[in-house]
């Protein structure tokens, strides 16, 4: 078993999913890069070792019982344990979202990736997650996720969208779910929002950087034995359900 702190960041080979690879590389830590493209995954995984990181491929599709499976394989064949979980990779879903008039399937896909994508890979991960000695789950999620936000006048919270909003508030849920049944283990596991950062998935119009987007991952992913955990952060510290 590896010595060395692994992490696994999926939905890693761009945006805010590379910067969080990139600053977990910079602690001396190999950094599984989760991409389903494969020439993304080995530009970024190339863009990174110039930049002295030790990264590695992972191929994988949250979507996919049998890519995730692998993905734990060779993970558990490289370094026999992983250490940190980024849930990164999501989606926003084609918009328009208006409740009353989305297409279903818009709702179905942001769910199955957003959410189900984070339980399918967390789970199949737990294994190896158990053999590390400071294991850590982040989940990327977002403020517009939360019902306090959404409900308070003023408050920026975005366009309506009945898909992508929801599955950030599902995902929160579930973070929740997650830290009351580990919460006797050493398994510390927290919700992040990166804030509106400028990516692909919101054609970037964003106000802050991935980088920028990627610091409170990192911080989370690399919180100490008596940190919080079932929690919803971001830089300004915890975000309201």
């Amino acid at each position: 078993m590896s010595e060395q702190t692994t992490a696994l960041v999926t939905g890693a080979n761009k945006g805010i999913g590379y910067e969080i690879a990139a600053g977990l590389g910079t602690l001396g830590w190999s950094v599984g890069v989760g991409a389903r493209n494969q020439e993304h995954r080995a530009t970024a995984v190339a863009k990174l070792r110039a930049a002295g990181v030790d990264a590695f491929g992972v191929p994988l599709d949250v979507t996919d019982d049998a890519s995730v499976a692998d993905a734990a394989g060779l993970i558990g064949d490289r370094a026999g344990r992983l250490d940190v979980l980024v849930n990164n990779a999501g989606i926003t879903g084609s918009a328009p979202q208006m409740p009353t008039t989305v297409g279903i399937e818009t709702v179905r896909a942001a769910v199955e990736t957003n959410v189900i994508g984070v339980i399918r890979v967390t789970n199949v991960m737990l294994p190896l997650l158990r053999r590390s000695p400071s294991p850590r789950i982040v989940n990327m999620s977002s403020s517009v996720g939360s019902l306090t936000l959404q409900t308070t006048p003023g408050a920026e919270t975005g366009p309506i969208a009945v898909a992508y909003a929801p599955s950030k508030t599902f995902l929160n849920a579930v973070t929740v779910q997650y830290a009351k049944e580990l919460r006797d283990t050493n398994i510390l596991i927290n919700a992040a929002c990166p804030g509106f950062c400028a990516t692909d998935l919101n054609g970037f119009r964003g106000v802050r950087s991935p980088e920028q987007g990627a610091a409170i991952a990192i911080r989370l992913a690399t919180l100490p034995g008596d940190g919080p955990t079932g929690s919803f952060f971001d830089d300004a510290g915890e975000v309201p359900w």
